[in-house]
């Protein structure tokens, strides 16, 4: 149920409205655009409510929302959402790159890896420390140490940190260090940590699920946005088909048909999209097309030598190849690339 509140109504008003939809056992969710508020209206609503609702003051009209998600749904905030990360706003009028290591294996890996992808232009840097694997014998992350390592990396750079949170009980541990906080494909529908996620107070990435429809992925995001937290952002990183040539299909069409449906940034990952290293640029290229806000893009200084995900992993001249190669891309989708270190600035 979606709550329009009527141009020039009084904060009395919006109080007055919220105060009703809690009476009722209900979470009321304000969003306030160029043009409008409205209060996304969450819970288990009853008929009687948009009549209640509709003769009080300031309100304009109470209209159903159609879609099982709400506060993901474009019926409740048409304006895209933004996410400031330090100086990169995710969402908005520039290309966000997300770029770094897989895993954390040592601090001269990552350390060289991210001052190399700042100075190609990425935005963010990006590594494991909690690695999730399908065997039990592969390598599974250095843990605190690792999460110590990125925050080095980013004292000496300057770049904000996205990294991976694996159960409830790392939340906190995570989120002293991270800017962001990942939510893996494999864990898209733990809703106990898409919860306590919610709770916090930092940005998250929530990656689709392999084999997850696109409504399970807002749902997903529901989870997170129903704890009061609004830094959303959704990663396509490739999902499950009976393709077997490469690691995942990544689904390019998800990507403008999410940017319909939601207001909340879309990033994709051709690294897990593709497993394969020299397809990463074709299909990060073909996303930017299609309207994604950012890429989240594996480095690694020998990938041959990577603990994980090597055969993904550009080397450091393949990734400055494709920061040249976005350029003209980006442009014609009406946006731009950050500025790189050393660019001159427009006084």
């Amino acid at each position: 149920m979606l709550v329009v509140m009527k141009k020039g109504s009084t904060k009395e008003d919006l109080t007055g409205v919220l105060h009703k939809i809690t009476q009722s056992g209900l979470n009321g969710h304000v969003s306030q655009g160029v043009e409008r508020t409205v209060i996304g209206v969450v819970g288990q609503t009853y008929p009687e409510l948009r009549d209640i609702l509709e003769f009080l003051p300031g309100v304009e009209e109470v209209i159903p929302i159609s879609k099982p998600y709400k506060l993901s749904s474009r019926e409740v905030q048409h304006e895209n959402t933004r996410i400031k990360v330090g100086d990169v706003v995710i969402g908005g009028d520039e290309l966000v790159v997300i770029a770094g290591p897989c895993a954390v294996e040592t601090e001269n890996q990552v350390l060289a890896t991210a001052k190399m992808v700042k100075e190609a232009g990425a935005s963010i840097l990006r590594g494991g420390a909690f690695k999730p694997s399908t065997s039990p014998y592969q390598f599974r992350g250095l843990g605190k140490e690792g999460l110590e390592i990125l925050a080095l990396a980013r004292a000496e750079t300057g770049l904000p940190l996205i990294t991976e949170v694996l159960t409830p009980h790392d939340v906190e541990l995570v989120a002293r260090y991270a800017d962001i906080l990942q939510i893996g494909a494999r864990n898209m529908q733990n809703f106990t940590l898409l919860d306590e996620v919610g709770k916090t107070k930092k940005p998250v990435m929530l990656k689709r699920g392999m084999s997850a429809t696109i409504q399970e992925w807002l749902l997903s995001a529901e989870y997170i946005l129903s704890q009061g937290n609004r830094q959303v952002m959704l990663c396509e990183r490739g999902i499950r088909t009976f393709e077997t040539y490469t690691r995942n299909t990544l689904d390019i069409s998800a990507i403008p048909v999410v940017k319909k449906l939601s207001h909340l940034p879309v990033i994709a990952d051709p690294s897990h999209g593709t497993g394969k290293w020299y397809l990463v640029t074709p299909l990060a290229l073909a996303a930017v097309a299609a309207g994604a806000d950012g890429l989240m893009i594996e480095v690694h200084p020998n990938p041959d030598q990577a603990l994980k995900d090597g055969a993904q992993s550009l080397t450091f001249d393949s990734f400055q190849q494709l920061m040249t190669q976005l350029a003209p891309v980006v442009s014609s989708v009406q946006r731009k690339l950050p500025a790189k270190p050393g660019d001159e600035v427009d006084k």
